[in-house]
């Protein structure tokens, strides 16, 4: 696992535990460190669906490699 795949699975896993927070809570942390609705918050969202996109690629990518 290269080091590009560790940061993309931390941001994936982080936004788990968020939408975990939100799901048993009803509290968003995201947006109460970052103040609701704000660039930085969209930044955040962004980068954690382009690390599960990431993610969700490499996925299917190791199935091809062993499928053989």
């Amino acid at each position: 696992m290269n080091i590009l795949q560790k940061i993309a699975l931390v941001f994936t896993i982080i936004g788990g535990i968020n939408w975990g927070i939100i799901g048993i809570f009803d509290f968003n942390l995201v947006d109460y460190v970052l103040m609701s609705n704000t660039i930085a918050t969209r930044v955040v969202y962004s980068v954690v669906g382009i690390c599960a996109l990431f993610n969700f690629i490499l996925l299917f990518l190791h199935f091809e490699r062993h499928d053989d």
